[in-house]
């Protein structure tokens, strides 16, 4: 149960459901609320497919180009701590992604599929989560349904945005991503030190 539990805190800091609303709000201004939610469920489908696809194929990719899963551990962890240390100083998830936003009919792929919600840290983070010579394949199948569970979450918020932005505003989003930024990079540091006793047998 902890296992799990930990899992569930790692995938909802490096996605980041809360973040999302902000950016979501800002992309579908000039929707009505049906395509607001057909927006939402869109995009949320689409990041699903993106990460259980790293949970099926990630493994299988690096090891068809011959990349052992420490360097890959190590690489992730790196990746994952900057793209941490970014949600701590730099500008917020909202912040930045709202920035990125120009005029396109593909609202729900970007940049609320991707980047926002299947970042790639997320995409590393399944990876990470799902490794075949740590986890078995029922570990894995629960990682996946704690994943799906996040995800959920997320549709959750996008579909009552508009309330959840009221509520905690911009600053109040801002906030709770830099929080998650500090989780995750506690995460990536581990993940790194598990990869490099790994890659030199000192577990």
């Amino acid at each position: 149960m902890n296992e799990l539990i930990a899992t569930f805190i790692f995938f909802f800091a490096v996605i980041d459901p809360i973040g999302s609303v902000p950016v979501f709000i800002s992309v579908t201004n000039n929707y009505n609320e049906k395509d607001k939610r057909k927006i939402a469920f869109k995009a949320v489908f689409i990041s699903a497919i993106i990460l259980l696809f790293f949970i099926l194929i990630g493994e299988l990719i690096l090891d068809a180009i011959d990349i052992p899963l420490s360097a890959f551990q190590i690489a992730g962890g790196i990746v994952l701590f900057l793209f941490a240390l970014t949600m701590i100083f730099g500008e917020s998830k909202p912040e930045s992604e709202i920035k990125s936003i120009k005029n396109t009919t593909e609202t729900a792929i970007f940049p609320l599929a991707i980047p926002s919600i299947a970042s790639p840290g997320a995409m590393l983070a399944v990876v990470l989560l799902t490794k075949n010579s740590i986890y078995s394949v029922w570990e894995q199948f629960q990682s996946s349904i704690v994943l799906l569970g996040v995800l959920s979450i997320v549709l959750v918020l996008l579909l009552l945005a508009t309330k959840v932005h009221k509520l905690i505003g911009n600053g109040g989003a801002s906030i709770i991503s830099r929080i998650m930024g500090l989780i995750l990079s506690s995460v990536a540091i581990a993940n790194i030190i598990d990869g490099i006793k790994e890659s030199f047998n000192l577990i």
